[in-house]
């Protein structure tokens, strides 16, 4: 599979080489697992299907970047805490096994419980504090987005324990919900207010030139993420919502991620590899995060 890659981008980076790797490894695993699911669905259905693929591949991504690259990731960690590299890689192992879990459809009431665990541990420690601080769009931007990631996990876990406790899965998936709900409308008005965005999580990167109607493109998208977030904050239609708001994000991922990672890997700066690697990874998450509640109906 390295191999494959390196033939097709011979300048990829070490990092962006295993990035790809784990990325494509976890995609094998998720569709093979999802394979059944993916048969029987039907029109829109087929994008809910998708739900664990989406949403295990970019963890095993992240996690990949933090064993191959682990240096420039220690900034992150506050300087109170002992063993600084030695958290980066747990939490790069972490993301692994969470991965392999969320992706394979094993043990997820326990994944998706720690995974969440961690992300509001993050946002509390790390992402809080720094936007509290800095102020700006961005670093809230991060909050809600990290706080989606951790809601999320937390939904598909109470999705895979409601069978067997009725009562704490269900508790699981409706405090798993506001912050997908929050995150839904912060970013929908976030398209608003800067419409030639990367659509999907509005961070600092424009859509490329080529892309027509780009300010039509991010309207839309705002306009999707504000009613579906609505709706997951009401709880009304929330699967309705979750399905059609999520599909659209994955074809944004498909549609204008795709071509927009090929141009980075192509790119023979490592930096502006593992970037396209890193935006597509956490585009294709959130609409992981927003179709995980595409399940909370079903029984």
């Amino acid at each position: 599979m390295q191999l494959a890659i390196l033939a097709v981008f011979p300048a990829i980076s070490g990092t962006a080489l295993w990035m790809s790797a784990a990325g494509l490894a976890l995609l094998a695993i998720a569709l093979l697992a999802a394979r059944n699911d993916i048969a029987k669905a039907c029109g829109i259905d087929k994008f809910a299907a998708l739900t664990h693929p989406c949403f295990g591949i970019p963890l095993a991504v992240f996690g990949a970047e933090h064993l191959s690259s682990p240096h420039p990731l220690l900034a992150a960690v506050p300087s109170y805490m002992p063993w600084r590299l030695f958290w980066v890689y747990f939490v790069g192992l972490a993301l692994i096994a969470a991965s392999l879990s969320i992706a394979a459809r094993r043990q997820v009431r326990w994944s998706g419980q720690l995974f969440g665990a961690m992300m509001f541990l993050f946002v509390a420690m790390l992402h809080l504090p720094g936007a509290l601080k800095a102020g700006g769009r961005i670093p809230w931007t991060i909050v809600f987005r990290e706080m989606s990631f951790g809601g999320a996990g937390w939904v598909l876990a109470g999705i895979a324990i409601r069978r067997d406790r009725e009562v704490q899965g269900k508790g699981l998936i409706a405090v798993g919900r506001v912050p997908i709900a929050i995150a839904a409308i912060f970013f929908g008005a976030e398209h608003f207010l800067h419409p030639l965005g990367l659509p999907g999580v509005p961070l600092v990167k424009e859509m490329p030139t080529w892309i027509p109607f780009r300010a039509f493109i991010d309207y839309v998208t705002g306009g999707a993420l504000v009613v579906g977030g609505v709706c997951f904050l009401l709880a009304r239609k929330t699967r309705e919502a979750a399905r059609l708001v999520g599909a659209w994000i994955v074809l944004l991922v498909v549609v204008i991620y795709g071509p927009v990672l090929i141009g980075s890997l192509a790119d023979p700066r490592a930096g502006v590899q593992v970037e396209g690697i890193n935006y597509f990874a956490d585009t294709l998450l959130f609409g992981g995060v927003i179709l995980s509640l595409a399940g909370v109906n079903r029984k």
